[in-house]
């Protein structure tokens, strides 16, 4: 497993990842003059948005996109993309580009192929930045989800919808082949029943068991109580 990184508090954990994560993205913009980030949604990640969205880069050609979204429109509580508009497109982080993971429709199968033609436009990801939630899932990747063994398949396609006894509405995810082509993947996680999840998923047999174990090998995991 690569570095696993315990901060003494959560805000050295949010303060550190987002310092680290500001230098990939610059290094990312020197080498080629773009750089692409990937990040999570939920409520966990807000303070680490509010550190990074006040970084010094070239946020015009940034291009920033969730791992996964709940199928709900954007005036929706539960809304990643909502959080994401809140959290980090403000200060100097307002003039990245927000790569869409939804559009209006019946279903997500409906949209499949107009939102993954600009995602795709933004691969590989220069920068990814993962959750995990207690029962080991990663991005909308969850253990007994409908597609899990497509989502797992090194040739999954890119964007896939996913449902799951634990999610209340369907998703839309990026697929294991995306995450682990990432150049920087780094693992938030925060609370010891998250650090006792990720070490029960290191010791799974599987990640049909455990799908953030697609990743832990090549992440940088940062941790606080």
């Amino acid at each position: 497993m690569s570095d696993f990184i315990t901060y003494d508090s959560r805000d050295a954990l949010f303060q550190g990842l987002a310092g680290t994560v500001e230098e990939q993205l610059r290094a990312a913009l020197a080498a080629k003059g773009t750089a692409s980030l990937a990040v999570p949604g939920g409520t966990t990640p807000a303070p680490f948005f509010h550190r990074l969205r006040k970084a010094d880069l070239n946020w015009a050609n940034v291009r920033v996109m969730l791992t996964d979204e709940r199928f709900v429109p954007e005036g929706s509580e539960r809304s990643n993309t909502r959080l994401l508009r809140e959290h980090l497109l403000q200060d100097n982080a307002a003039a990245a580009t927000l790569v869409p993971f939804y559009q209006l429709a019946e279903a997500p199968e409906d949209v499949l192929d107009s939102l993954r033609d600009a995602i795709e436009a933004a691969l590989p990801l220069d920068v990814c930045v993962l959750g995990m939630g207690a029962d080991m899932h990663t991005a909308s990747i969850f253990p007994e989800a409908d597609l899990l063994a497509e989502a797992l398949d090194p040739q999954a396609p890119i964007l896939l919808p996913m449902r799951a006894p634990n999610a209340p509405e369907p998703r839309l995810t990026l697929t294991a082949p995306v995450l682990q082509a990432a150049k920087a993947v780094h693992i938030l996680i925060a609370g010891a029943d998250k650090k006792t999840a990720f070490a029960r998923a290191q010791s799974a047999n599987s990640p049909l068991e455990a799908p953030i174990r697609i990743v832990q090998e090549q992440a940088i995991t940062h941790y606080a109580d």
